[in-house]
C-alpha cells in the first residue's frame, strides 16, 4: 500500500513538474515572437520626408566633392609628372636633401635664370581686401618657382617697406624676408632697359609667342577685383616699354555659358604657372589646359586638343 502510494505521489510530481515546463516553452515562444515582430517592425518602418531630403542632399554633395576632386586631380597631371619624375629619378632623397637641392636651384636661378618681375606700384589703387589677395598670390607664385627644375630669377619691384603690402605680406607669408627673391623699391626700369622690358598685360595686341632669355618679364601686381580698366596697360605705356598678352585668343575659344560670364583676367600666380609650364614642355595648350581656371568660360580649340611640338625655351 505505501509503495503505491509513492509511485502515485511520484508520478503527481512529474505531471507538475511537466505542465510547469510548457507553461515556461509557451511564455519563452511568445516573448521571442513579440522581440522578433517588435525588430521587424523596426526595420520595416519608412523615414520621414526630412530623413530622406538630408540624406539626397548629402548624396550630392558627395557626388560633387568627388567630382571636383577627379576634375582638380586631371588639371594637376602635369605638374605631378614633373615633381614625382625627378623624385623617381632619385628617390633615396631625404626631405632634407631636397630642401638643400631646392635653395642651390633658386641660388642659380638668381644668376642665370629667366628674369621675371611683379610690379608692385599701383598697390595705392587697391582696397585692403584686394592687398590681401595680392599677398596671397604672391607666396603661392614664390611655391611654384621652389618646386620647378628650372626656376625663374623673380624679383618684386616697387615694393616700398612702409606700404600697406610689405605688411600683409610679412603678416601672411612665413618667412617672407627669408625668400630667395629680389625684393626692392627700384622700379624694373631702374634694373634693366627698356629695351630687354616686356611688360604682360591682357589688353596688349599682341600676343607672347616664346620665353625670350635675353629679356625681362614683367606682370602687374594686380587682382582680380580690382575696378580700374587697363590699368596694368597704361603702367606698361608710361615706361614706354614692349608690351604683350598670354595667346589666350589662339588657343583658347568661349565656351556655351548659362551665365554668361567670359574673363581673360588671371590672379599673378596664374599667369606664372602657365608661364612655368611653357618653358618646361614649348607647348601653350598644355600650359593653358594645366592652369588657366575653368570658371572663367574658356577651353582650349579642338584644333589644339594636341600638344604643339614647340622647342621649349630652356633647352
Amino acid at each position: 500500500m505505501l509503495t503505491e502510494m509513492a509511485h502515485i505521489g511520484s508520478d503527481v510530481c512529474e505531471m507538475q513538474l511537466n505542465g510547469v515546463s510548457e507553461v515556461m516553452d509557451l511564455l519563452q515562444i511568445d516573448v521571442e515572437t513579440d522581440v522578433v515582430e517588435d525588430r521587424a517592425g523596426r526595420e520595416a518602418a519608412p523615414f520621414s520626408r526630412n530623413v530622406l531630403r538630408k540624406q539626397r542632399h548629402w548624396e550630392r554633395q558627395l557626388a560633387a566633392k568627388k567630382s571636383k576632386r577627379k576634375e582638380e586631380k586631371q588639371r594637376r597631371k602635369l605638374n605631378r609628372e614633373q615633381e614625382s619624375g625627378s623624385r623617381a629619378d632619385n628617390p633615396q632623397f631625404t626631405k632634407r636633401v631636397m630642401k638643400a637641392i631646392t635653395k642651390e636651384r633658386l641660388a642659380e636661378a638668381q644668376s642665370t635664370g629667366l628674369k621675371l618681375c611683379v610690379d608692385l606700384s599701383m598697390t595705392d589703387s587697391m582696397s585692403d581686401k584686394e592687398i590681401s589677395r595680392l599677398a596671397g598670390q604672391l607666396r603661392r607664385l614664390y611655391g611654384s618657382n621652389k618646386k620647378a627644375i628650372r626656376p625663374f630669377h623673380l624679383l618684386l619691384t616697387d615694393l616700398r617697406e612702409d606700404s600697406r603690402l610689405y605688411r600683409e605680406c610679412l603678416r601672411m607669408n612665413a618667412g617672407f624676408l627669408n625668400y630667395m627673391m629680389d625684393i626692392t623699391e627700384e622700379s624694373c626700369l631702374d634694373l634693366f632697359s627698356p629695351e630687354t622690358v616686356v611688360y604682360l598685360t591682357p589688353d596688349a595686341e599682341e600676343a607672347l609667342e616664346t620665353v625670350d632669355a635675353d629679356k625681362v618679364y614683367v606682370l602687374g601686381g594686380l587682382v582680380d577685383e580690382s575696378i580700374q580698366k587697363k590699368l596694368s596697360f597704361s603702367r606698361a605705356r608710361e615706361l614706354s616699354v614692349h608690351k604683350a598678352r598670354l595667346p589666350i585668343d589662339e588657343y583658347m575659344v568661349k565656351k556655351n555659358n548659362a551665365k554668361n560670364f567670359h574673363s581673360k583676367i588671371l590672379a599673378v600666380n596664374q599667369v606664372f604657372d602657365i608661364l612655368l609650364t611653357f618653358c618646361k614642355t614649348g607647348s601653350w595648350t598644355e600650359a593653358l589646359l594645366a592652369w588657366f581656371p575653368q570658371g572663367k568660360g574658356y577651353i582650349v580649340a579642338p584644333e589644339f586638343s594636341l600638344p604643339l611640338s614647340v622647342p621649349p625655351s630652356q633647352t
